[in-house]
């Protein structure tokens, strides 16, 4: 496993956290937000590493919107840092895209976000395959099966590496290396690569 910096809280501190501010303390989601803001901005960042130059979506304001949906709305609760990791993942999958929405009704199909789902030596990903159409394969990954969708999630959108991903989700990196290989496959089938 990863070891976790300095600037990191371990996983029992979040955790700590969430339960405070589902418990209503005042300030909590300000204190949420200080200790998962850098590990969202890293994994932000290696996910926008891997896009055009010209992207006008910049990693901070990614990690900003994706905070905005997860502490702006009433009634959302984690029951620990993995579970939300996962909610922080969907919602950048989710303003991802929206942004590649927005680009593509300006200019059909010409300004859409492109990624791929293979990977670089550094665990990022290179351009190549549409936001967009991984999104709409992945809501049927979603019902055909979670933990896949759950993989590529996490790796793809979030760009969490092989260690982080297992962490997150609690399982060691074995599981998080078949599920991705299969995921892929499966997206790569369902997507006509």
């Amino acid at each position: 496993m990863a070891s976790e910096s300095s600037s990191e809280p371990p996983a029992g501190d979040v955790t700590e956290i969430l339960a405070e501010l589902q418990s209503g303390r005042e300030g909590a989601a300000d204190e949420l937000f200080r200790a998962v803001y850098g590990e969202l901005r890293r994994l932000a960042g290696g996910y926008m590493a891997g896009q055009r130059a010209s992207h006008t979506l910049q990693p901070t304001a990614l990690v900003n919107e994706a905070c905005l949906k997860l502490l702006g709305g009433a009634g959302s609760r984690w029951e620990d840092r993995s579970h939300f990791f996962h909610a922080a993942a969907r919602a950048m999958r989710q303003i991802l895209v929206d942004h590649a929405r927005m680009k593509g009704a300006r200019k059909r199909g010409g300004d859409a976000v492109r990624v791929t789902l293979r990977e670089t030596t550094h665990g990022t990903v290179d351009p190549g395959v549409e936001v967009l159409a991984v999104h709409e394969a992945m809501r049927t990954l979603e019902e055909v099966d979670p933990r896949k969708a759950a993989v590529v999630e996490l790796r793809y959108f979030a760009g969490l590496d092989i260690e982080e991903t297992a962490r997150v989700m609690n399982v060691n990196e074995r599981t998080v290396r078949r599920l991705w290989d299969r995921a892929r496959a499966w997206l790569y089938k369902e997507m006509g690569e």
